[in-house]
Parts: C-alpha cells; structure tokens; sequence
C-alpha cells in the first residue's frame, strides 16, 4: 500500500462503488424467464459495513438496473443507489452537491470504461485487478483482489487504515 494511496484515504467521507466487475465477478446470469442474479463476496459486504461504521457514506453507481442490486443495497444499509445511469459524473455530480462534499473527500471503485471519468476525478479513484487495461492504468491504484472476490474489502480496508480506524474496526469483533 503506496504512502499515496493512504494520504488520498486520509480525506474520504464518501465511498462510491460499481457494481458488475467490482462488486460482482462481472459475468451476467440470466434465467430463461428473463430474471438475471448475481453472486456478491460477503468479505466486500463486511468491508462496507465497517466503512459505514466508521462514518463513511457509501453510495453505488451502476449503468445497469435490476432488483437483485436493490436488495444488496438494502441489506447492506448502503443509502445511495443509482441504477440505470451510464453518465457517472454526472451522478456524482448530484450526489456531491446532496452531500455538501468535494471531489477530493470521495474515494471510487471502478473497472471498466463507464467508470473512468470519475476515477480521474475523484480523491481516490482506484481499479479491480481484473479492470480494463485502460482503467488500471488511469487508476491512482489497483487492488490485488479480483471484482467480486474481495476488492471491495480491499478498498474499503485501505481507506480505513488510512484514516487510522482499521484496527477499531477490527477490534469491534474480538
């Protein structure tokens, strides 16, 4: 973990996620009725819990709708979710003014070309390790973790070590 990624961490107050390819492996699964499902890492599930924990807001971004993100949102507790919107910035651009916040306070976590515009922008924009090329090199930072296979917790471990609450969070559960 780069000194820099750590001083970019210091100032998150909003972590933002993609989610097919970072929260999800990135493969789509559809029924013969037409339903889709997805599988998500509880690892990235608990990562986001403790961010949210620690009084970082959380929010997802993602070009595709379906209910199935709806209800790992909900259960997560994640309060901002953006379904079915392709111009990211553009939500982040709500999102921020909503929050009173800057570009430089949100940390993003990303894979694919939809995603780059605010990995460049943001404070803490970072790629999965399996991202598109592009991305992982326009990215402050890569994961060594897969999307879908503990990325999420990566980031959401990184920012919180960052800001010095890892081991807190950590210890709640000893």
């Amino acid at each position: 973990m780069s000194a820099d990624l750590l001083q970019r961490g210091k100032q998150i107050k909003l972590a933002v996620f993609d989610v097919d390819g970072v929260l999800t492996d990135g493969r789509l699964y559809f029924l013969e009725d037409g339903s889709e499902f997805k599988t998500f890492n509880t690892l990235d599930g608990q990562g986001i819990k403790m961010l949210m924990a620690a009084g970082v807001q959380t929010a997802i971004i993602s070009g595709r709708k379906t209910p199935v993100v709806e209800r790992r949102a909900r259960n997560l507790g994640i309060p901002h979710l953006y379904q079915g919107r392709e111009d990211k910035l553009v939500v982040l651009d709500e999102l921020l003014a909503q929050l009173n916040l800057s570009y430089e306070q949100v940390a993003y976590l990303g894979d694919d070309l939809p995603d780059l515009p605010v990995i460049r922008r943001v404070g803490l924009g970072m790629a999965v390790a399996n991202a598109a090329s592009f991305v992982r090199e326009n990215a402050h930072g890569i994961t060594l973790a897969r999307g879908g296979e503990g990325a999420a917790r990566e980031f959401c471990e990184l920012i919180l070590r960052a800001q010095d609450r890892l081991d807190a969070a950590n210890a709640a559960y000893l």
